[in-house]
């Protein structure tokens, strides 16, 4: 794939503390590549250094092979669109859209044309003349989009853009926005926290952390292979248990061996096995050698959330096969659903549920609305 960025060896501070360490990543050409992290991990940095809003202390920013580290925001092929639409509340939606050209002091007609196949391309034809005061929110995101790309932008930044709207909506939007880039074929480098969001709409997935990049991957590959503890914990539900490895393709954890598909680590190796929720059957306590008692169970209207006590570490799983409150059950696992990692410095830090619980999980999610 052609290269249209990249990010040689970036490193940002603020107030003394590092945000980004010694970033390097390439971005192709007519990608939808997601910037995937918690809130502090430098994913909006890096898309402002991208951007030219914000200068790395050191490395070098690589547009279409020429270093532009110096290039002024206004200057670079790059539109953004943030998470505040940024409208301006006294123009019209024609107005809105057309507000790039008009700086350009492009002729009316070519205006015209091309703020009407802006409104074709974003689903807004007949609200030309709207106060875009009195949108939805959805209207107004495809009003700025539609803003960021008619000047004909190389790359479009979306810093959370989706973060304002309900969860309908967004996930209406996520639909749009990818059908969008595929039909203009511009870049699109997205931030999001939101893992559902990357892995429905990327073709790469950029995973951060602590001002570092994790892993590069398909979001299959992101999921179905993380590398350490904090990207299997941080893309969807994760139990991660201390295991070792006996030798390749045998993995003993919680007590007792089972076969698995991985192998090239040395003998007796410790490592972090990770086994998905949904990967796991509920059996009987005849019919598995893992076995706990169960401490909680959830609907989840697809499916059962059950929480399960192995000799003191909490597993989750998910099941459409409800089990009660206090239940002995068996814990069946093939050898594909087992998945070997190195240790890492996120090792015994994730995967434990002793702590689960939906009010948890919603205030987490308040932090980061408020972050």
């Amino acid at each position: 794939m052609e290269k249209i960025i990249e990010l040689k060896n970036i490193s940002k501070s603020f107030d003394g503390e590092a945000v980004l360490k010694h970033i390097d990543l390439y971005i192709g050409n007519s990608e939808f590549i997601t910037l995937l992290g918690p809130s502090g991990c430098g994913k909006t940095t890096t898309l402002r250094i991208i951007g030219g809003f914000e200068k790395p202390d050191e490395g070098d920013v690589i547009f279409e092979g020429t270093r532009i580290n110096d290039v002024p925001a206004h200057k670079r092929s790059v539109n953004t669109v943030f998470q505040k639409y940024a409208l301006f509340p006294h123009l019209n939606v024609f107005e809105n859209i057309a507000f790039a050209l008009r700086l350009q002091k492009c002729p009316k007609e070519e205006i015209r044309r091309r703020v009407k196949e802006m409104l074709s391309l974003v689903a807004l034809e007949g609200f030309e003349r709207k106060n875009v005061t009195l949108l939805s929110g959805g209207q107004q995101q495809r009003v700025a989009i539609a803003r960021a790309l008619i000047s004909h932008p190389k790359i479009l930044l979306l810093d959370e853009p989706l973060g304002a709207l309900d969860l309908k909506l967004r996930k209406d939007m996520q639909n749009e926005l990818k059908n969008i880039q595929k039909q203009t074929g511009i870049t699109f480098i997205y931030v999001t926290h939101d893992q559902e969001e990357a892995l429905s709409m990327s073709d790469t997935v950029v995973v951060m952390a602590d001002g570092e990049i994790q892993q590069i991957g398909t979001p299959i590959d992101i999921y179905n292979e993380p590398v350490n503890a904090f990207v299997a914990d941080f893309i969807g539900e994760s139990n991660i248990v201390d295991g070792v490895m006996p030798a390749d393709r045998t993995v003993r954890f919680s007590g007792h061996t089972f076969e698995c598909l991985d192998g090239g680590f040395a003998a007796n190796e410790a490592v972090d096995v990770v086994i998905r929720p949904e990967d796991i059957d509920v059996v009987s306590p005849d019919q598995s050698p893992l076995t706990g008692t169960v401490t909680g169970v959830t609907f989840k209207g697809v499916h059962y959330e059950i929480i399960v006590d192995v000799g003191g570490f909490k597993w989750m799983i998910q099941s459409t096969d409800f089990v009660e409150e206090g239940a002995r059950i068996g814990l069946k696992i093939g050898p594909d659903d087992i998945h070997v990692m190195k240790k890492s410095r996120y090792s015994g830090l994730y995967g434990d549920y002793s702590s689960f619980s939906d009010e948890l999980d919603e205030l987490s999610d308040a932090d980061k609305v408020e972050e």
